[in-house]
C-alpha cells in the first residue's frame, strides 16, 4: 500500500473556513484528516501541499516512521505551520491504517476507555453575538444582542442537557454586541475596572440562567498580560468557575497566576508537542491541560496527555474546528484516562453535519464516540464542493 494522491478541500464554515486533507492509496483506500487555517494560520494549505512530495509513494500504515521522517526533514523550521502540516498527514495516515485493519482509530491506541464523552458548549453566545445577520437569516436561530439574551440561552442549554458552558468576553451596548479582541493587533493588553466588571456580570448572568449546577468557563485567550489575568482570576473566585482559560508564551507567568488564585487555570491549546509542553509542567502552570489533536496529530497528542497524567493533570481536547475535527478529538478523548472535557461548538451552519457521511450523535449531554473503521466517517465531497471556500482568502 502506497500513497498515490494528495488532495485538499476547503469549506465555508460560516464564521471560519474548514480544511480537509484526503490521501488516496494505490489500491483505492482513502484517509481523511482536518486542518485549520484560521486565526493566524493562513498559508498552512501551501505547507501541506509542499509536503505532498515527501509522502507520495510512502506506506501510510507506517505512521510513526512517516511522522518522524517529516519532522526530521523540517527540523530547521520546526514548529508552527510545519508542525500543523505534519499533524494533518499523521491523522490522515491513522485513518488509512485503521480502515485497512477494519477498526476505529482509537483501537490503535489501546481502545476506548469510554464511549460517551463529556462536553461543554464552547464559544457560548460569541458566534451569535458576532454574526447577528447570519444567525437570523441563514441558521434561523436567535442572535445574542444583550446580556438577557445570553441568560436565556443558558436556560435553554440547561434544558437541553448541557452541563458546562464556556464563553468569551462580550460587550453589550445599545443592542450592538461586540467581542473583546483576541490579543492580536494590539500593542498593550491592559485591563480596567469596566472590563473586570463586565466579566463578572457576564458570568453571573450565565450562572443565573444555567443554574447552580452548570459548569462555567471563560476563555481570555491572549487578551491580557499577567497583571490583568491575575486580577480577573481573583475577581471571579466567588463564581466558582470550572476553569478560567488563558494563553501565555511564558510558563512562569501562568504558574504565578495559578498560585495566587483559587480559580482553576486551563491553558496550553496552542502548545505544539511534548518538548514545548514540558516547561509548563515544570512551572506547575495549569490545573487542566488543553491539547489539540488537529494541531499535534493523534499520536503526539496521546503522548502529551500521558505527560500531563504523570503530573496529575487532567486534559481537555481543544476542538474549535469543523465536523471531522470533532470526530478526531472524540477518539483522543476516548483513549486518555485523565479526561476532563471535549470542547464542542453547538452553534453551527446547516451544512456542518451534512459534510460527514455519518454525522455524530449526542446523548444526555455527551458526545457519542463514532463507530466504524477509521474516524467513523468520511467527508462528503459533493457537500464540500457545494460550500467551497477559497483557501487563499
Amino acid at each position: 500500500m502506497k500513497i498515490a494522491r494528495v488532495e485538499q478541500f476547503h469549506v465555508d464554515g460560516g464564521w471560519d473556513d474548514w480544511s480537509f486533507l484526503k490521501l488516496t492509496t494505490d489500491d483505492g483506500l482513502v484517509g481523511w484528516s482536518e486542518f485549520n487555517q484560521s486565526r493566524g494560520r493562513r498559508g498552512l494549505a501551501s505547507v501541506v501541499r509542499g509536503m505532498a512530495d515527501l509522502v507520495m509513494g510512502e506506506d501510510p500504515r507506517g505512521v510513526g516512521r512517516l511522522s518522524a521522517r517529516l519532522y526530521a526533514l523540517t527540523q530547521m523550521t520546526a514548529g508552527g505551520l510545519q508542525a500543523l502540516a505534519i499533524g494533518a498527514y499523521e491523522n490522515a495516515c491513522l485513518d488509512l491504517k485503521a480502515k485497512a485493519l477494519g477498526i476505529p482509530v482509537c483501537e490503535l491506541f489501546g481502545g476506548a476507555l469510554r464511549s460517551e464523552l463529556p462536553v461543554y458548549w464552547s464559544h457560548f453566545g460569541m458566534y451569535r453575538a458576532r454574526n447577528l445577520d447570519l444567525f437570523e437569516r441563514v441558521i434561523g436561530q436567535a442572535p445574542v444582542r444583550r446580556l438577557d439574551d445570553l441568560k436565556r440561552l443558558a436556560e435553554e442549554a440547561a434544558r437541553r442537557g448541557f452541563r458546562a458552558l464556556k464563553t468569551n468576553l462580550l460587550v453589550f451596548q445599545d443592542g450592538k454586541p461586540a467581542t473583546i479582541g483576541r490579543g492580536t493587533g494590539a500593542f498593550e493588553l491592559n485591563i480596567d475596572h469596566a472590563i473586570e466588571q463586565r466579566v463578572v456580570d457576564q458570568l453571573a448572568a450565565l450562572r443565573e440562567g444555567g443554574g447552580p449546577g452548570m459548569g462555567l468557563m471563560m476563555d481570555l485567550n491572549f487578551n491580557y498580560k499577567t497583571e490583568g489575568l491575575r486580577r480577573l482570576a481573583r475577581a471571579v473566585e466567588p463564581l466558582a468557575l470550572t476553569w478560567l482559560e488563558m494563553d501565555s508564551h511564558y510558563p512562569d507567568a501562568l504558574g504565578l497566576i495559578r498560585r495566587t488564585t483559587s480559580t482553576p487555570i486551563a491553558s496550553l491549546e496552542t502548545v505544539l508537542g511534548r518538548r514545548a509542553l514540558k516547561p509548563y509542567l515544570d512551572a506547575q502552570a495549569v490545573d487542566v491541560g488543553i491539547v489539540d489533536v488537529v494541531f499535534n496529530g493523534m499520536a503526539e497528542s496521546v503522548k502529551m496527555a500521558a505527560l500531563l497524567d504523570a503530573c496529575e493533570i487532567n486534559v481537555a481536547a481543544h476542538n474549535s474546528h469543523g465536523p471531522l475535527g470533532s470526530l478526531m478529538s472524540a477518539h483522543f478523548c476516548a483513549v486518555v484516562p485523565n479526561l476532563r472535557f471535549l470542547e464542542y461548538d453547538e452553534d453551527e451552519v446547516p451544512w456542518r453535519r451534512e459534510l460527514l457521511t455519518r454525522p455524530w450523535t449526542m446523548r444526555d449531554g455527551n458526545f457519542v464516540l463514532p463507530e466504524g473503521p477509521g474516524w467513523g466517517a468520511d467527508i462528503d465531497e459533493e457537500v464540500a464542493r457545494a460550500h467551497a471556500a477559497d483557501a487563499s482568502a
